[in-house]
């Protein structure tokens, strides 16, 4: 065929269209068997209790994953047994002080009151589960009529997830939906949750985890900044200042989009940081000026850490349009937290979708715990028993910070204290991780478990420790702390 012939042919050949091309999918080829027929250790037939140390140990190795530390610490985390009081068993017969509630949650430490376990089994063997959206149960009512009792103010509307993190999504979502705007404004020294936005509102620095994905999400400077200070000769001038300058962030960012301010009442894995007197009324006042809502996060302070039942009741006349807890609310016995807003944002919601669900929000088993741990907390008065240990726990902080020059300084409210430790030239001792390693064996060596986050070093015990239990925490912790002194070269 000659040239112009072929020409010709591939010419008629084609057509004007889109047509796809000729493509072929791969082909699987690394098959895995996944019908095996099911079968299980003889090792599961074995009572609770029964294996040993070996046992545990492998299948951690093999089979378990830590959150946010690297996945080697598994290795060194101790096999907790069992529980009493206050304190914590492992399985080499070893017996610690729980110094911080593990994460600032377990705040009826480990002998849970009659009245919650028999309630919650009692629910557990009556109705185990009921979907929020399918039927109303008696225990719902009950937690929200309860809870709406304790909140001051308006604070009616109630959604119950099942973790602090959940609770904070529902905050934001319920805050977008509401107002039709999308900006969250946080603090720089947060911690709000480790889900998606969440992450995003944290300010400390799990933040980096997630990546910087998600907008609309902005930074304020606290009102105590880490390595400055806001202009002003007196407390009450450098929190005007700071008030100065989030309203102007708020006016630069736009009102029209900023949807929520997002803060906890009093920062808590941050460092113990209460505001200074006038600042939170003062936040409130920018949000009403700006028709912006106003949320505190009271996943850590809530249900009586602080002295109060809510941390933002020590903020004369503030109160809050969105409300979230956790930790305190079951006394972490089950999952389980809580997003409460005023009537006026229920309210926007009868005709409308929140537009927020999980399967297991309002868990009946999970409430039923909440309930009677929240009736338990007034009833035997966790909120008088705080305030009659306050001279323990302020002498003990004050004199812990006098003992060691590794101390900066310290603050504390309620149950709940922080120590900022520095070196010997005054400089953050952030990074100086076998100092706080070797801290963290003497620790551990005298008898205390709990979490710490370098440079800041946590107090914060169960809420119905002893006085004498109490004092003997401090003991503890200053013998552990003369290894800190000398790790970051103050001896």
């Amino acid at each position: 065929m000659s040239t112009a012939a072929v020409a010709h042919a591939i010419k008629n050949s084609a057509v004007r269209g889109a047509k796809h091309w000729p493509h072929k999918s791969p082909a699987l080829t690394k098959l895995v068997e996944n019908n095996a027929p099911l079968s299980i250790s003889p090792e599961h037939d074995l009572p609770m209790g029964c294996w040993s140390s070996q046992q545990i140990r492998d299948s951690v190795t093999d089979h378990t994953m830590v959150t946010w530390a690297p996945g080697k610490s598994r290795h060194n985390i101790p096999i907790i047994t069992h529980g009493e009081g206050v304190y914590l068993f492992d399985d080499q017969g070893n017996k610690f002080l729980d110094w911080t509630s593990q994460a600032v949650c377990s705040n009826l430490g480990y002998d849970l009151p009659d009245t919650v376990i028999d309630a919650t089994m009692k629910q557990m063997k009556e109705l185990p589960f009921v979907y929020s959206g399918l039927g109303i149960i008696e225990i719902r009512a009950r937690l929200a009529k309860l809870l709406a009792e304790i909140l001051p103010g308006d604070l009616d509307g109630f959604v119950f997830p099942s973790s602090g993190s959940e609770a904070n999504e529902v905050a934001i979502r319920m805050a977008r939906r509401y107002t039709g705007k999308n900006k969250i404004i946080n603090w720089y020294r947060s911690y709000h949750g480790g889900t998606a936005n969440t992450l995003q509102a944290t300010g400390d620095f799990r933040r980096n985890f997630g990546g910087e994905n998600i907008p609309n999400f902005i930074k304020a400077f606290n009102p105590y900044p880490l390595f400055w200070d806001y202009a002003g000769d007196t407390e009450e001038e450098r929190t005007q200042m700071a008030l100065n300058m989030l309203e102007e962030q708020v006016l630069s960012e736009g009102p029209h989009t900023i949807a929520l301010i997002q803060l906890e009442s009093i920062v808590g894995t941050g460092g113990a940081i209460v505001p200074p007197k006038g600042y939170m009324q003062g936040v409130r006042a920018i949000c009403d000026k700006y028709d912006i809502l106003l949320h505190m996060d009271e996943v850590m302070m809530g249900f009586g850490r602080t002295g109060k039942m809510f941390g933002f009741q020590h903020f004369d006349g503030v109160i809050p349009d969105i409300v979230t807890g956790a930790k305190g609310l079951s006394s972490a016995a089950i999952p389980i937290s809580m997003t409460a807003c005023r009537k006026h944002i229920m309210d926007a919601f009868e005709e409308e979708s929140l537009g927020w669900g999980s399967t297991y929000q309002a868990h009946p088993v999970a409430m039923t715990c909440a309930y009677e741990n929240v009736k338990h907390i007034i009833k035997s008065d966790i909120l008088g028993h705080i305030e009659s240990l306050q001279p323990i726990f302020q002498e003990g902080m004050k004199t812990l910070a006098e003992n060691h020059p590794s101390i900066k300084q310290y603050r504390q409210i309620g149950m709940f204290g922080c120590f900022d430790t520095h070196l010997p030239d005054g400089e953050n001792p952030q990074l100086q991780a076998e100092a706080f390693a070797a801290y963290g064996k003497a620790y551990k060596k005298n008898g205390l478990i709990g979490i710490f986050r370098a440079p800041q070093l946590h107090v914060a015990p169960p809420l119905m420790i002893s006085p004498e239990e109490l004092w003997d925490g401090f003991e503890r912790n200053d013998k552990a702390l003369y290894t800190l002194d000398e790790a970051l070269g103050f001896v």
